[in-house]
């Protein structure tokens, strides 16, 4: 046995090592016991499993016995026979994508999808990429592909119970559900004796309520990945096992990115290809290096028992999770299988995956896991009597933020990925297939799923350090079972990107910092004393009266914000403006010393960034976008660059300190540390000067993301803290008040300012989010996505006004909170989901923006007319919802 006893032992974990030791198979034993002989390699018998193979059993032979001959070329080569990999052959094939290839370096299945648990749950998130994805997967388990493949995917719809064992989790659950329901996710709220009810195992003296789905099970990989595969085979796509790929092949053009023309094989021979697509899984960032491509998944431990079969147990039992004792359980083989996260994991061969690692398993940490198994035994008493077959490790790929990477990369043209699934590869991997299929079917994102969150290009390289990949992944790990408070903020990789303004704002001024993209950011400030969260829930906490204070003030006052995270680009040279014009909606290569707001769209007119652009002088413009789209915008101009153009694109984040100074008595503030000119004749709204303060020259714009009178200071690093002790000190006549990215975010809630990525995104058009007031449709360069927005402006016409639009949501109740994902109500039926909220301190109540689509002009009359009201967990509210921003909508107050 693999299973050690070590020196000090507790009594229960006595059980445990009892258990492990003395079991009557382990899962070496079934290796060497119970095998088979795949291609020389010993393989476990399939066992007497409800299902048609054991989660043990490594893998199955595809359904081609020929050795096909390697061809010279293809169309797309996808690397990687997992469930990734099979589900975007089959979905490339039913989109008829001709001449697609598929290697494997071993066997399919062979990586990680091999050992997966299976668990199909469509409830859980409060994405609609991830719902929608959950809910087509789980389609394609049970009905689609045993249709069209004549295979089945193992598909049992035993259920599945989600457990709330505190108050948190119940409202977290609850706030979920609603989301869920209005996604098409039949869910229930059932009782701790209705859970046992359902399986009889599972202690509930202390649930407070079950979230059931009865449709919802497991599938078997192995066998949902040979449908995937098969499917695949029937609309053209050649697959091929035992191939090792070494590298991809680019070329470069006319333009500055390179772009894949095929790869290479170990022996050294090429397959020339237009696309490829990395779905290596977790050796896919290796991979991605060899062409500086960005891919920061990593590789945790991940473990899960399976218990000796004993009497009594039913296949048909749900599965049931318990997030607050860290395991999933479900029926295994005539025993149970008890799934654990631990709340801070493992990494696993940070340096390098290795190459040759197939159907492998890790080798248990048995001290670090017993006390996650003494609680899940408290939760299924019953498996502290039975024995142990094994505890399984294998390896899980993990990205930074939890989401997976997917879709065309940054650095690389027709260079596509689909890896770092974070242990819900089988539960995805139909939507995720889909989504990308269609992505390189069409050379853009699809329109009908939000992408943001997934997009391969959002990570910054510094995300895909050693380091940070061995410290951040066992906290993302962690995080699945965790609540997701909604201020809920990473505990590892912190302090790397400080604004040089860190040390005054922490020591003076008791900022509290959030992670911004790798930035520590002030999101609320203390006035007595250090800051501390004293609890975190969603509801008001200890902070919230502060949080209310730096809004009041910068509505009546003024206020300054610390907004150097902002991502900056200096863009220069002869061709700047024509190239920059051509992206943007509006003219931004008008009159010198402006800023212009704007937008960047896609070819069909669909949304791609919103930011904003300052030309300097003939040959130079400032571009300001926010940190969760920088390598986005970054990778927006330099796929516009050609060789013959004379552009320069310059990341200049880092070289200059941003600080916005917002309210009604900014200017009279301003005006105390500078001798420029700061009258409305002199120096009117969107206007921008170099002008002094003290010894320092700063760039100032005229501008404001609040609502009110304000400027941004774009300030050089190394004069920052000169500049800022300035505005301080003269601020004190004008009790100036420090504000927080909390403060920020109500503020332009309440004037209804669009945020890319998270009120908008990739499926929305101009018209649908009311920009269309950006655009010039006169200017020479034309912009890209304008023959579309022309066309839709027609059809709006002809239909009698917008049947798609973003209205403002404000809660007439000023007691409860909206975060995201809340359900908005018209006449008695769903219409939408809160995009993004936030509490209107000045409008007295949560607010928040969600869209709404309607087979009628969704006008004035269509919001007076009706009745309107917010779900928040399981509680309706009345609400307002307004067309017009609900604060200052004439824009008297930004001009003033």
């Amino acid at each position: 046995s693999s299973y050690v006893a070590t020196p000090k032992l507790t009594p229960s974990k006595l059980v445990l090592h009892h258990m492990m030791t003395f079991s009557s198979v382990s899962l070496r034993s079934v290796r060497r016991h119970g095998t088979r002989m795949v291609q020389g390699r010993a393989i476990p018998s399939l066992s007497p499993c409800v299902s048609s193979h054991s989660l043990l059993d490594k893998g199955r032979r595809s359904q081609s016995t020929k050795e096909p001959t390697l061809p010279s070329e293809a169309n797309v080569v996808i690397i990687g026979g997992g469930i990734i990999g099979t589900s975007v052959a089959y979905h490339l094939g039913k989109l008829g994508v001709k001449d697609v290839l598929l290697l494997e370096r071993d066997m399919l299945t062979s990586g990680t999808t091999w050992h997966a648990a299976g668990l199909i749950n469509t409830f859980d998130s409060l994405s609609s990429t991830s719902t929608s994805m959950r809910k087509y997967t789980k389609e394609l388990y049970s009905t689609i592909l045993p249709e069209e493949t004549g295979m089945s995917c193992g598909f049992m719809p035993i259920g599945f119970i989600e457990l709330a064992c505190d108050e948190d989790r119940l409202e977290y659950y609850r706030r979920v559900a609603a989301f869920n329901r209005y996604s098409g996710v039949d869910v229930v709220e059932i009782s701790g004796e209705e859970v046992r009810e359902r399986c009889p195992v599972v202690e509930t003296s202390d649930v407070l309520a079950g979230f059931y789905v009865a449709s919802d099970g497991r599938a078997n990989p192995t066998d949902s990945t040979m449908a995937f595969a098969k499917g695949a085979r029937q609309y053209g796509v050649q697959i091929m096992e035992n191939v090792s790929v070494s590298g991809v092949t680019t070329s470069r053009e006319n333009g500055v990115i390179p772009r894949v023309n095929g790869i290479t094989l170990p022996s050294g021979d090429e397959i020339a290809a237009n696309v490829v697509v990395n779905c290596a899984g977790m050796w896919a960032r290796q991979l991605g290096e060899r062409n500086g491509v960005n891919i920061p998944n990593q590789a945790a431990e991940h473990y899960y028992l399976i218990t000796e079969p004993f009497s009594g147990v039913d296949p048909s039992w749900p599965i049931v999770e318990d997030s607050s004792r860290c395991v999933y359980v479900r029926p295994e083989g005539g025993g149970l299988m008890l799934g654990l996260f631990e709340l801070m994991g493992a990494s696993w061969n940070v340096e390098e995956i290795p190459e040759g690692f197939s159907f492998g398993e890790i080798n248990a940490d048995f001290d670090r896991m017993g006390p996650y198994l003494e609680e899940a035994m408290k939760r299924v008493p019953i498996t502290e009597t039975v024995g142990a077959k094994t505890l399984f490790c294998g390896p899980e790929s993990f990205t930074p933020d939890g989401n997976p990477i997917v879709g065309e990369t940054a650095e690389v043209r027709n260079y596509y990925v689909a890896a770092g699934l974070n242990s819900i590869g089988i539960l995805t991997g139909g939507g995720i297939g889909k989504v990308l299929a269609q992505w390189i079917r069409d050379g853009r994102p699809p329109t009908d799923v939000d992408i943001t969150a997934i997009d391969a290009a959002r990570f910054s390289k510094d995300k895909n350090n050693r380091k940070y990949r061995a410290d951040r992944v066992g906290e993302t790990l962690g995080n699945t079972y965790k609540v997701h408070f909604p201020d809920k903020q990473p505990d590892t990789c912190r302090g790397a990107k400080r604004s040089p303004l860190h040390d005054r704002l922490a020591e003076q001024q008791n900022a509290y910092f959030r992670d911004v993209s790798g930035w520590e950011s002030p999101s609320w400030y203390s006035p007595n004393g250090p800051a501390f969260v004293e609890k975190m829930s969603f509801g008001r906490e200890n902070w919230f009266p502060y949080w209310a204070d730096e809004h009041k003030a910068c509505r009546s006052n003024v206020a300054l914000f610390d907004m150097s995270f902002m991502s900056k680009f200096l863009v220069a040279g002869r061709d700047a403006g024509d190239m920059l014009n051509r992206l943007s909606t509006a003219n931004v290569d008008e009159r010198s010393g402006m800023i212009t707001y704007t937008q960047w769209l896609n070819e069909c007119g669909y949304m791609e960034a919103d930011l904003t652009v300052t030309k300097l002088d003939d040959d130079s413009f400032l571009v300001i976008a926010t940190d969760t789209q920088h390598n986005q915008v970054a990778t927006k101009m330099r796929r516009q660059l050609s060789c013959d153009q004379n552009v320069s694109v310059l990341d200049v984040t880092g070289a200059y300190c941003q600080i916005n100074l917002q309210g009604p008595r900014s200017r009279d503030l301003l005006q105390q540390v500078t001798s420029q000119d700061l009258t409305n004749d002199a120096f009117p709204f969107r206007a921008v000067r170099e002008i002094d303060i003290g010894y320092a020259r700063v760039l100032c714009a005229r501008i404001t993301y609040v609502g009110e009178l304000g400027y941004e200071l774009y300030i050089p690093t190394e004069s920052a803290v000169h500049v800022y002790d300035l505005i301080v000190e003269a601020g004190r006549c004008f009790d100036l008040k420090h504000a927080g990215l909390r403060a920020l975010g109500s503020l332009r809630m309440e004037k209804a300012y669009r945020d890319y990525g998270h009120d908008m995104d990739n499926t929305d058009k101009l018209l649908d989010v009311g920009l269309h007031f950006t655009c010039d449709f006169g200017k020479d360069t034309g912009f890209i996505g304008k023959d579309d927005v022309l066309e839709c402006k027609k059809m709006v016409k002809a239909q009698g006004g917008l049947r798609k639009r973003l209205v403002q949501v404000l809660v007439d109740d000023s007691r409860p909170l909206l975060h995201h994902g809340e359900v908005l109500w018209r006449n008695g039926e769903r219409v939408g989901e809160i995009r993004s909220a936030s509490y209107g301190h000045t409008l007295g109540g949560a607010v928040g923006l969600t869209m709404l689509e309607s087979n009628e002009s969704i006008n004035k009359s269509y919001i007076l007319e009706a009745d309107w009201s917010i779900e928040i967990g399981n509680d309706m509210y009345p609400c307002n919802v307004s067309l017009r921003p609900m604060y200052d909508p004439k824009n008297e107050r930004v001009k003033a």
